[in-house]
């Protein structure tokens, strides 16, 4: 029996709402009051989101002012992504769902192989998920520079980033698919970042893999079908409730959009 699902196509917002709306749909969703869903959006303006114990100083803050790039502290784990051009999910779920059962690891390639799905039917060739020796890992303060346990690569580089919470009850998982542009764009914005070289020679936008250009609404349809076939998911198009919605602007005010959590370390 197919587990029924919410779909959320959201648009694009600027970085403080995305997670709060990320957040308040996985509390809506860890409660009872909601099913599982699958969140899918853009960005705008674009922004750099810095992992939840990532520290502030590694971000050039000037830059980002005189660019227009806003800069948002996610409640995840993880490094900086440039999140502009790309597809980005969420996926909420409870503890206690089965694509939630086990360990951060065991649930993270589970997900992992709806995302290496979709990527195969978009065209992406020689598409992988596995775990990384300690010496291939990440350095800098980017995620693209180089993949983490179970992130995606494709055509030998890496082309989604991702990263899990978990919590008593709730699973919130979301992640990143640059779709085109230059996929070493967030060095600018970066202090002591690896050389756009090298994040070139490990990582890619879906365009460069593809030689094509993909949109978004494409994007998603795979993402959509992928999750659907490989997971077994029946989705019900959706939107966030009135009270997700007055949580999501609860937590923007005084989470997300809050210097003192963009700031705590």
């Amino acid at each position: 029996m197919a587990y029924e699902f919410r779909l959320i196509h959201d648009g694009a917002r600027d970085g403080a709402t995305n997670m709060a709306r990320d957040e308040a749909i996985s509390r809506a969703v860890s409660a009872g009051q909601q099913p599982p869903t699958l969140r899918l959006y853009g960005w705008q303006p674009p922004a750099i989101s810095l992992g939840q114990s990532q520290r502030i100083d590694s971000v050039d803050e000037a830059r980002c002012r005189a660019d227009g790039v806003e800069i948002v502290r996610r409640p995840t784990g993880g490094l900086a992504i440039l999140h502009t051009d790309e597809l980005t999910y969420s996926v909420s779920l409870p503890i206690g769902h089965p694509i939630a059962e086990g360990d951060v690891m065991t649930s993270y390639r589970r997900i992992a192989e709806a995302i290496m799905a979709a990527l195969r039917a978009l065209g992406v060739p020689d598409v992988g998920a596995n775990r990384v020796a300690k010496e291939q890992r990440a350095k800098g303060p980017v995620c693209f520079e180089a993949p983490s346990d179970y992130e995606v690569v494709g055509a030998g580089r890496k082309l989604v980033g991702s990263a899990q919470w978990r919590r008593t009850d709730g699973v919130l998982q979301h992640g990143s698919l640059p779709l085109y542009g230059d996929i070493a764009r967030i060095c600018a914005y970066l202090r002591d970042a690896p050389t756009p070289e090298r994040v070139r020679a490990h990582a890619a936008t879906l365009e460069d893999v593809l030689a094509r250009r993909v949109s978004w609404d494409e994007a998603a349809h795979a993402w959509q079908q992928a999750f659907s076939a490989v997971l077994d998911i029946r989705f019900i198009p959706g939107a966030l409730s009135p009270d997700e919605l007055r949580c999501a602007e609860e937590l923007r005010a005084a989470k997300y959009a809050n210097d003192e959590w963009t700031r705590r370390r």
